[in-house]
């Protein structure tokens, strides 16, 4: 809804209510009509803002309205209303004004914004564009290369940049409604008419052809096949046209986006994000319902590349940092690449950096005085354990000890300290200051106070995070393993490096299995499998009875480490050489590879390629669902869009599973395992069969067929 009140005496002052984000829903669209109509009927009313509730303007539609036939006015003929009235309207913007909430503003013949207001058109990670005449009016205000990178990108715009762009008139770090009615007061006497932006033409640039050809190449290479970007540029095109006729392009477009199976896929994530908070520890209370620690005093141990991004997304969270590293050049190289990142996060977020929040230390004495450790050292039980064990001796008592491990027993590192229920995994995803993504790990005996308080300091540093149980590899990485033995075994039987990874990027993923591994590193896998005892024999392809590839092994005893030596799966021009290249070597390594062990090579499909892969993860994902370590589907879905780069106009492994239908992936998995019986990850899981048997339900009802969670170890 709306409320309305006149202010200095000849003010209409709008005020949308509808918490926390005043939505544009039904009730608030009428709200605006209904007290337009109230402002421009009252004679004593010269000039009218509107405003939102509780320093909010409007961060856009109400997305909850999309799963159901729209009732109530629509947004545009509202925003039409709003700037066609013939007295003017200025838009009081604190907050956020985002998606609807800015198309609203725009419809507004003035815009004053708080300083620390953030404004956007973010309707791309919906699947959507902005559908309300945002991606005709903002080209029309601000240019067309500037609104193509802001409704291409759905970023967020500051307040600042907001005002050098020309998006808003006045930025004020004053009460924003206040400065609003003052201006308004002081524009009552002036018609709104040259104020009106949808009469105003494009602003001239001497090559608009070449401007959206250039955008147009860049969005399709990073949209790997989203449409939304795609129809963005072609919206922002149709601006240049008469504004009824963009808009009537606009709307095509639009109704093109809004029943296609990446908006769902889209919509599916934005809420996904916002339900893996619920969850319950094995005794059954709810972490989420009990109150985290406040932390403002953290300590970081080890210095490398983790360590490093999460000191800098401590101080980025207004968190007083220790930042320990042992070998003295580490340390000296950390404090540098910090302070620059620091620097350079500062710089982008228009504020000063924060390097009074960071100290440095060569031992773990600071440990003493501090609200919380983060561990970051090297990815090694042993080292690890004794790390806890110098921590449990050294820290005060309450002092929530934290492991950045990728996979390792959490309940381990608790065994060695007196205070196991302090004890939980954090793993973060590198770069750490960069990705969203936060996997809180519990153990057996962690308390729903140390989930509590490391999932609240998780979102303080601007993550998702996710609360998932303590198994080998715990949730994304038990998930790609069999996912990467899959592209291994397509390699013994035919298939080429460059092949597989143009299938799954032409599925969506930034990068394909192969281009990955040599990004990340051959040997960090390598070192994983040494310490679980690899085979007898340097090639062997059984292990533990089960079928295994030995191919990666192989690679790292000829060095071949990725990137970081310029050869691996592909080769490079030098060390830490970027541009992946066939390897004519590889192929004649894997041609004696057959021969060697009877391998006749085979022609392989971009079919068989996706569902060995795809499939194989998704029937992980089932498992770990079955075992409780993941609390319900989103949880797993917003990990693989956050962490392991699967496209989100994809919704995620479980939600895609959902859509390509459970019924058609137990039938692939059953063929897939009858043809390799020795590969146990092919096997089709209970659950999935469980829930083929129910009829496919939705992805949003699976939690009804789930197990109360519990630790796997």
């Amino acid at each position: 809804m709306a409320q309305y009140s006149r202010v200095s005496g000849t003010v209409g002052l709008i005020t949308l209510l509808n918490p926390p984000v005043n939505a544009l829903s039904a009730a608030v669209r009428q709200g605006i009509v209904d007290m337009m109509d109230k402002a421009l009927s009252d004679r004593k009313v010269k000039s009218v803002v509107i405003c939102g509730h509780n320093g909010k303007f409007c961060g856009g539609a109400d997305i909850r309205e999309f799963s159901s036939p729209l009732t109530g006015p629509l947004l545009i003929p509202v925003i039409q209303g709003v700037e066609s009235a013939a007295k003017p309207v200025v838009a009081a913007i604190e907050g956020v004004a985002l998606g609807g909430g800015l198309e609203l503003a725009l419809g507004c013949h003035y815009r004053i914004a708080h300083s620390k207001a953030r404004l956007g058109l973010p309707e791309v990670h919906l699947g959507l564009l902005p559908g309300a005449g945002g991606s005709q009016r903002l080209p029309r205000l601000i240019g067309v290369p500037a609104a193509l990178d802001i409704i291409t990108t759905g970023r967020h715009v500051t307040a600042a940049e907001a005002l050098k762009l020309g998006l808003v008139d006045r930025v004020t770090d004053r009460n924003t409604v206040d400065e609003a009615v003052k201006f308004a007061l002081s524009v009552a006497d002036q018609s709104p008419q040259s104020r009106r932006i949808s009469t105003f033409p494009c602003p001239h640039h001497p090559d608009l052809d070449a401007v959206f050809e250039g955008v147009m190449q860049r969005v399709r290479q990073r949209a790997r096949g989203a449409l939304a970007p795609v129809a963005c540029v072609q919206a922002v095109a149709a601006a240049t046209l008469p504004f009824a006729q963009g808009m009537e392009r606009e709307r095509e477009l639009m109704a093109t986006l809004f029943t296609s199976g990446q908006a769902r896929a889209q919509q599916y994530h934005f809420f996904a994000q916002r339900a893996v908070g619920r969850w319950s520890m094995p005794s059954g209370a709810r972490w989420d319902k009990t109150k985290p620690v406040a932390v403002h005093k953290a300590m970081v141990i080890g210095l490398g590349t983790m360590g490093r991004g999460i000191s800098v997304a401590l101080v980025q969270a207004g968190v007083s940092v220790v930042a320990m590293e042992t070998n003295e050049k580490q340390l000296m190289d950390a404090k540098q690449a910090i302070s620059s990142m620091l620097e350079r996060g500062a710089k982008r977020r228009g504020v000063a950096p924060a390097l009074d929040k960071i100290r440095y230390s060569s031992d773990m004495q600071p440990a003493a005085d501090v609200d919380l450790v983060i561990e970051a050292v090297f990815e090694d039980m042993a080292l690890k354990k004794k790390v806890f064990q110098q921590l449990s001796a050294l820290c005060k008592p309450g002092t929530f000890l934290c492991s950045n491990t990728s996979g390792l027993d959490v309940d381990q590192l608790a065994s060695e300290t007196r205070t196991p229920e302090l004890v939980v995994g954090m793993h973060f995803f590198a770069p750490a200051h960069v990705m969203k993504l936060l996997e809180v790990v519990y153990g057996s005996r962690s308390s729903p106070q140390a989930v509590a308080t490391a999932m609240e300091l998780g979102k303080q540093m601007g993550k998702v995070s996710v609360a998932v149980g303590n198994c080998r590899g715990f949730v994304g990485n038990r998930m790609l393993k069999p996912y990467l033995e899959q592209a291994f075994f397509l390699l013994e039987e035919g298939a080429t490096p460059e092949f597989v990874d143009q299938v799954l990027e032409e599925f969506g993923f930034a990068m394909g299995v192969f281009r990955m591994s040599d990004l990340s590193g051959l040997d960090v896998g390598w070192r994983v499998r040494k310490a679980d005892g690899l085979p007898d024999g340097h090639s062997a392809r059984i292990r533990q009875g089960c079928r295994y590839s030995p191919l990666g092994d192989l690679l790292c005893e000829q060095g071949r480490f990725g990137q970081k030596t310029g050869r691996g799966w592909y080769q490079y021009d030098k060390p830490g050489g970027q541009v992946a290249k066939p390897d004519p070597w590889l192929q004649d390594f894997l041609e004696k590879f057959r021969t060697q062990h009877g391998l006749v090579a085979r022609r392989i499909d971009h079919q068989e390629v996706l569902e060995r892969c795809l499939y194989a993860l998704m029937n992980e994902g089932f498992r770990i669902l079955e075992d409780g370590i993941a609390a319900g589907p989103e949880d797993i879905d917003v990990i693989y869009v956050l962490g392991y780069s699967w496209p989100p106009h994809r919704g995620g492994p479980m939600f895609y599973a959902a859509m390509v239908g459970l019924k058609k992936v137990l039938e692939r998995l059953e063929h897939y395992h009858q043809e390799h019986p020795d590969i146990p990850s092919l096997k089709p899981c209970n659950l999935l069969r469980k829930l083929v048997v129910s009829g496919s339900p939705p992805v949003q009802k699976w939690r009804e067929f789930l197990q109360k969670p519990q630790s796997q170890l």
